[in-house]
């Protein structure tokens, strides 16, 4: 049976992906080399072999190109929940414990790049920019599972304060460790320190 052609846009969204692939990459690599004072969108869009309007199409400025990855960390909360689907908490234990596969397949994820992981958390220390920047997209994150946990049945309150605990056991790992390595095992242990409380 011939294969189903692919879809008509299918093409062009590989395309875009690979546009903004380039960008990121040639960020990552100038960032690592000059810092982040020190690079501009031109800089970037040069190393990436794109025109500046072409990078305005994908990124707002050149932080956020430094966030990208948190961003596709937001889109892989829902595709985690399409493969395991929730159900509704009825206790905020129950709605910490629904999160944590989440979260810590979220550090799996941030840290997969050990290198790029250790250059991202010194530039942010450096920056006050970078700084605030990442606490709102903590604050977007955390967001985004206490919404999946209402959007399952679980009553508001618990999702919203699951959500804090949930992150706040994740930021205790990256405030512990310095290395990409152990961010997994770090943010698994504050988890069962967490739990032990009830204990």
């Amino acid at each position: 049976m011939p294969e189903t052609p692919a879809a008509p846009d299918s093409l062009t969204m590989r395309k875009r992906r690979h546009v903004q692939q380039r960008i990121i990459e040639a960020a990552d690599e100038l960032f690592a080399a000059n810092g982040f004072d020190n690079v501009s969108v031109t800089d970037i869009a040069a190393r990436a072999d794109v025109g500046r309007t072409t990078f305005f199409r994908y990124f707002g400025d050149k932080a956020e190109v430094f966030f990208a990855r948190e961003q596709e960390i937001i889109e892989a909360i829902t595709d985690h929940t399409t493969r395991d689907p929730l159900g509704a908490a009825l206790t905020l234990a129950e709605a910490v414990g629904q999160l944590r596969p989440i979260v810590l397949d979220l550090c799996d994820r941030l840290s997969a790049n050990v290198d790029g992981y250790s250059l991202h958390h010194e530039l942010i220390e450096k920056h006050l920019e970078l700084r605030e920047r990442d606490a709102l997209k903590t604050q977007r994150i955390a967001d985004e599972l206490s919404d999946l946990l209402i959007a399952h049945g679980t009553e508001e309150s618990i999702a919203v304060f699951a959500s804090q605990v949930a992150l706040a056991c994740a930021q205790t790992a990256r405030r512990r460790t310095k290395s990409a390595r152990t961010l997994t095992a770090d943010a698994r242990a504050a988890f069962d320190q967490l739990a032990s409380l009830g204990t």
